[in-house]
């Protein structure tokens, strides 16, 4: 009947307002856009209540949904979120996973109440964490899974088929929102928790390093197994035309892709063309 979307941002170098994706899509199918700036407000409330709509579905919106917006539909309104709920509750669960080292994870098609991720699941569909995920490759998977998922909860609601599972609170986790901070690499921790950070980390906030004062955005990366340095943490072992092997507080991780402020993002051979790096620099000092 209608779509709620973010009002319209500046984008781009000239910083012009620009368009969600789904209001765009909305627009190609001629539904109603609705972009209030809060659901807060007596007048976005009666906006909703006027559609007079059966069920809400809501995606990474972005705003708090109030009590009185959660009761407007008949049916309630329904959350896609991108984890195995209750782990992983909170804005970031994606990244979360990857940076815990989870084996799987999922989507969880949950009847929202007022609480943060707390209300009762209704489908659940599990996704396998690969070696080479990053959070935009486990993201694409996630929005096909989540797609499907919630077209078979809008079938089995019509049908009146659905058999809502109570969360177990004890077995619940937070996946707090990203700061730019916290993907600073620290050489000290391994290479399989670095090798992480890296993937969780892309394509936001990316993870960084420095050397010679300079900071280094890391966007690819690999876990090089079986491989150990006494080295000390951060020590370029070797460069190759395709990796720069580092030594970490236990194992070897090898960088693929790198980029220097204001520059491109660039493989390691032109990257090191622009940034002459060599054995024995130490990533992580001035």
């Amino acid at each position: 009947m209608a779509v709620l979307t973010q009002p319209d941002r500046p984008s781009g170098r000239g910083m012009q307002l620009t368009a969600s994706p789904v209001k765009l899509l909305a627009q190609q199918h001629a539904i109603p856009v609705l972009q209030p700036v809060s659901l807060k407000t007596e007048e976005s409330q009666k906006e909703l209540a006027a559609l007079k709509a059966e069920v809400m579905v809501v995606a990474a919106y972005g705003l708090i949904l109030p009590k009185a917006v959660l009761q407007t539909p008949r049916l309630g309104c329904l959350n896609i979120h991108a984890s195995l709920l209750p782990r992983w509750r909170g804005a970031a669960p994606i990244q979360r996973a990857i940076l815990a080292g989870d084996a799987e994870t999922g989507i969880t098609i949950m009847q929202m109440d007022e609480g943060l991720d707390t209300g009762d699941m209704l489908l659940k569909k599990t996704c396998a964490i690969t070696q080479g995920d990053t959070a935009q490759t486990l993201h694409d998977k996630l929005a096909v899974l989540g797609a499907q998922a919630i077209a078979d909860v809008l079938h089995q609601l019509e049908h009146g088929q659905l058999r809502p599972e109570q969360q177990d609170a004890g077995q619940a986790t937070y996946a707090a929102k990203l700061s730019k901070g916290e993907a600073h690499l620290d050489w000290v921790n391994s290479a399989e928790q670095l090798d992480r950070a890296v993937r969780g980390y892309f394509p936001f906030p990316v993870a960084f390093t420095q050397m010679r004062g300079v900071t280094i955005k890391i966007l690819r990366a690999r876990l090089l197994e079986n491989s150990q340095s006494t080295n000390t943490p951060g020590s370029i072992l070797s460069i190759d035309k395709n990796t720069i092997k580092v030594a970490c507080g236990q194992g070897v991780l090898g960088l693929e892709m790198l980029q220097k402020p204001g520059g491109k993002a660039l493989p390691v051979a032109q990257f090191v063309q622009g940034f002459p790096a060599k054995v024995g620099d130490r990533f992580g000092s001035n």
